[in-house]
C-alpha cells in the first residue's frame, strides 16, 4: 500500500487536542452536576426544615388521598385531553383561514377581511375564562332552534374562538416572513395569487411557525382546566369535587402531575423543533 492509500490517522497534536476537549466537557458536566445539587438540595432543605411542612404533607401530599381520588381524576382528564384533540385541528384550520382572509387583495374580500381583523382583536383582548362563561351560559339562553345547549360543546367552542384569534397572528407572522421575491417568482411563472399563496407562501410560512404553534398547543391542554369553572367534570373539576368532600387538597397535586406529563414532552418537542430549524436556517435551507 503507498502513502496515497494508508488510511487516515490523527495526528499527535489532534489527539491532544481531543483529549483536552474532553477534559474540558467532563469539567463542565461535574460542575453543572455539583451546582445542581447543590441548588435543589438547598430547595429541598429549605422546604422540608420549614415550621409548615407537616401540614403541607397532610394537606397536599397524602398518599391516601391521591390514591383514592385517582380513578375519577383519570376519567376528567380524558374528557380534558378529548376537547384537547377535537379543538386543536378546528383551530389550525380557522386560524389559518382568518390569517389568509387579513392576506388576501382582492375587492371582494374586504369585508371578510375586516371580520377577520376584528375577530383577531376582539377575542385575543377577552380573556378565555371569560369567553368560556359568555359561551357556555349565554349561547343556550338565546333558544335558537337546533343549536346544541351542551356545556362540553360550549366550552370547546369557547377554547377555539379564543385560540383560532392568536394562532391567526401566529400563521400571519409566519407569511410575512416569506420574503417578497417568492410572490414575485411565482408571478413571473404565471401563477395567480391564490395559488402563489397555495403552493409557495404558506408551506413556506407554515414550516417556520411550528414551534410557536407547538407552544400555543401546550398553552391550550393546560386552558382546558377552565372548563371546570363552569361545572364541567374534567379532571379539575373531579379534584375539587373530592377535596371540597374531603377537606383535602392532595387531588390538585394529583392533576397538576397529569397535566405536568402531557405537557412537558410537547414542551421538549418544541424545543427540538427550534432548534433543528434554526439548525437550517443557519445552513442557509429553505
Amino acid at each position: 500500500m503507498t502513502d496515497l492509500q494508508a488510511p487516515w490517522a490523527p495526528s499527535g497534536r489532534e489527539l491532544e487536542r481531543r483529549e483536552v476537549r474532553r477534559r474540558r466537557r467532563r469539567r463542565s458536566v461535574l460542575v453543572a452536576t455539583a451546582a445542581t445539587v447543590l441548588v435543589v438540595g438547598g430547595l429541598v432543605l429549605g422546604v422540608v426544615s420549614s415550621p409548615g411542612w407537616p401540614t403541607v404533607q397532610e394537606t397536599f401530599l397524602d398518599p391516601f388521598h391521591a390514591r383514592e381520588s385517582f380513578p375519577a381524576i383519570l376519567d376528567g382528564f380524558w374528557l380534558n385531553v378529548t376537547m384537547f384533540l377535537i379543538a386543536e385541528p378546528l383551530i389550525l384550520a380557522l386560524g389559518l383561514g382568518l390569517a389568509l382572509a387579513r392576506q388576501s387583495r382582492s375587492p371582494l374580500l374586504v369585508p371578510l377581511r375586516a371580520i377577520a381583523v376584528a375577530w383577531t382583536d376582539v377575542f385575543r383582548g377577552i380573556p378565555t375564562l371569560v369567553l368560556v362563561f359568555l359561551l357556555v351560559f349565554g349561547m343556550p339562553s338565546l333558544g335558537l332552534q337546533g343549536v346544541p345547549t351542551s356545556i362540553f360543546f360550549w366550552a370547546t367552542v369557547a377554547l377555539v374562538v379564543s385560540y383560532s384569534a392568536y394562532v391567526a397572528e401566529v400563521f400571519r407572522s409566519g407569511i410575512e416572513s416569506v420574503h417578497p421575491s417568492q410572490l414575485a417568482s411565482a408571478d413571473a411563472l404565471g401563477l395567480s395569487r391564490g395559488q402563489a399563496m397555495r403552493f409557495v407562501v404558506v408551506p413556506q410560512a407554515v414550516r417556520r411557525v411550528v414551534p410557536p404553534l407547538l407552544n400555543d398547543f401546550v398553552s391550550l391542554q393546560k386552558d382546558t382546566a377552565l372548563v371546570a369553572s363552569v361545572s364541567l367534570f374534567d379532571a379539575l373539576f373531579s379534584a375539587r369535587d373530592y377535596a371540597n368532600f374531603n377537606f383535602n387538597y392532595t387531588p390538585y397535586v394529583v392533576v397538576a402531575v397529569f397535566f405536568v406529563v402531557l405537557t412537558v414532552p410537547l414542551a421538549r418537542l418544541t424545543d427540538a423543533l427550534g432548534r433543528r430549524y434554526a439548525e437550517r436556517e443557519r445552513a442557509g435551507a429553505r
